[in-house]
């Protein structure tokens, strides 16, 4: 009995020291150790969350800021994990608020934007990219500022739905641009606050789950860069929270304000990092 009772426990301890043995990871937790980048980082995903909340385009900074110390490339393939997640939260939140038409006219041309995008992304430069989205949302922005005013919203059209999609899904491939291009063309219909928000949410979600292949083609999904974005996830998702909080108490008329003047205010930030990375280029 005495041989049965140590035998027991010797099983019971080998069983105990595989069950406490640490289990394997599927990849590395190293992440990026440089230390300006965590701040600038945590703006990044802040930016990103109020954006996926609902104040489209806010976050297009963040691809930008993330791109004074890494490769542009780099910085838009860890946010975009980031990304997948705020969408999933977004879209669910705005799931009854959308454009059907407006997702039907602008997604193929979005799908086509990034291929091309995929194409040429070792022929153009992201700087190029930056500086043309900028000119574009500055040009937008003074024309609705100052230009003929008129009582009625725009009508939508086919031809330009499919060429803005293409150009946003363009831009968001290579630099996360594509909002200044989307609201180029959806702003001026003057949509309801919430379907506006949901056909942007829906859209770029869309687009993002379709980035997913080339980033990885391209070789971009490393160990370091998945295990960044996921320690960088708690801050966006409150931040995305914290949008969506934000735009359902913001009246409609001002929250039109507020997309103009944050498309004057990113389209200028584009066209200042384009034409710096040109000039140290």
């Amino acid at each position: 009995m005495r041989n049965y009772n140590w035998r027991r426990k010797g099983g019971c301890a080998l069983i105990w020291r595989k069950l406490l043995r640490p289990l394997p990871v599927p990849f590395p937790m190293n992440v990026i150790t440089n230390p300006l980048f965590y701040p600038l980082a945590i703006i990044a995903v802040t930016a990103l969350g109020l954006g996926k909340g609902g104040f489209a385009g806010v976050g297009i900074i963040a691809t930008p800021l993330l791109a004074t110390i890494l490769p542009p490339l780099q910085a838009a393939a860890i946010l975009l994990p980031i990304l997948i997640v705020q969408d999933a939260i977004s879209v669910w939140v705005y799931r009854r608020e959308w454009s059907g038409w407006h997702l039907k006219v602008m997604l193929p041309g979005g799908l086509l934007g990034i291929g091309i995008a995929w194409a040429l992304a070792a022929q153009v430069s992201d700087a190029f990219v930056r500086l043309v989205v900028g000119l574009i949302g500055v040009s937008f922005a003074l024309n609705a500022w100052f230009g003929p005013k008129s009582p009625q919203p725009k009508a939508p059209n086919l031809p330009a739905g499919v060429f803005w999609g293409v150009v946003a899904g363009f831009t968001s491939m290579l630099s996360q641009a594509g909002g200044p291009p989307f609201q180029v063309y959806v702003l001026p219909q003057q949509l309801p606050k919430l379907t506006l928000v949901g056909t942007y949410t829906i859209y770029f979600a869309a687009l993002n789950v379709l980035k997913i292949g080339p980033y990885f083609a391209l070789g971009q999904f490393s160990a370091a860069n998945l295990a960044t974005s996921i320690l960088l996830l708690p801050i966006a998702v409150a931040a995305n929270f914290l949008g969506i909080w934000l735009v359902r108490r913001t009246p409609t008329g001002l929250f039109y304000q507020i997309a103009y003047v944050l498309v004057f205010l990113i389209s200028l930030e584009l066209i200042r990092s384009g034409v710096m990375t040109l000039i140290r280029g």
